[in-house]
């Protein structure tokens, strides 16, 4: 009881900080609301679920969830292990080598979004990027005047690069922290018993990271859910026809672009849910791994 008159503060704010958001969202979504209606030169309609049924009754947006999750799924797969190996690597380094890898790996995670997708627009530009300079210059047919945003699949694989480097070193640092935390006389015993490299990770290091990783893991599914900014910024909107659309553009797209409050709020409502189930299904699978360990 003591824990929780404790946490009350902590709880008003947080109800108070994105209750009330998503209370409006929900609301807005259930209206016909549009920029006239913002401005108050309308009044708003109450269309009740109909928002929802043109969002679901549309293939474009079943088409922009699917790539939404294959998208974060890559993303998120691809930031837990750079950030793991890292860190184990960070456990087998010197200090001065270790310092360095940090620094570096806090300096991406430090860079605005904005910015470090300018700064890899610019490494990947088509006429001037150093990184089409390098490969012609190493003799790769192809390579000069290489366009990295036209293609869709190559487009999606240059954010998910760009994500994953400003999404690992959460990752390298939270799991670095657990490592330091195990005790070496585990790990010790462990060889003395026979057992390889691979039982020891498995039967002794990854159950006492499993916290860890669990934090880790559904930040990144969080984050790279719901990407907006990289998308936005190095496809331009969106890519070509709109084919490099994520919810979260496709949402800012619908309400902004296209004017339609209500339909934009319903996008975030479902992504909304979606983030709720995919993070609850992903602790009820850890919990069943748990139980049957």
């Amino acid at each position: 009881m003591a824990a929780l008159f404790y946490l009350a503060p902590a709880a008003l704010l947080l109800i108070g900080m994105m209750g009330y958001p998503l209370y409006q969202l929900v609301q807005i979504s259930l209206y016909e609301y549009g920029q006239a209606q913002a401005s108050g030169g309308v009044p708003v309609v109450f269309l009740g679920a109909d928002n929802y049924l043109t969002l679901l009754g549309d293939g474009q947006f079943w088409t922009i969830l699917v790539q939404t999750c294959v998208f974060a799924a890559v993303c998120v797969v691809g930031s837990l292990a750079v950030g793991i190996a890292l860190a184990v690597l960070a456990t087998r380094i010197s200090p001065l080598p270790r310092l360095l890898l940090f620094l570096a790996a806090i300096g991406a995670w430090a860079t605005p979004a904005m910015a470090g997708s300018t700064v890899w627009l610019f490494l990947f530009d088509q006429d001037f990027g150093l990184v089409n300079e390098v490969l012609t210059g190493v003799g790769i047919d192809g390579a000069a005047g290489f366009s990295w945003t036209y293609d869709k699949f190559v487009a999606f694989g240059l954010v998910a690069a760009e994500v994953i480097w400003c999404s690992f070193p959460f990752v390298l640092v939270t799991t670095y922290a657990g490592l330091t935390g195990i005790p070496s006389e585990m790990v010790e015993a462990a060889a003395l018993d026979g057992a390889s490299a691979w039982r020891t990770a498995r039967s002794v290091l990854l159950p006492m990271l499993r916290p860890v990783l669990v934090i880790a893991t559904i930040q990144s599914i969080i984050w790279d859910f719901k990407i907006f900014t990289q998308i936005y910024v190095m496809t331009n909107g969106g890519g070509v026809a709109g084919q490099n659309m994520v919810l979260n553009v496709y949402a800012y797209q619908s309400a902004f672009a296209g004017s339609n409050y209500g339909l934009g709020s319903a996008i975030g409502v479902v992504m909304t849910v979606l983030l709720i189930l995919i993070t609850l299904a992903y602790l009820r699978a850890q919990r069943k791994d748990e139980a049957n360990a």
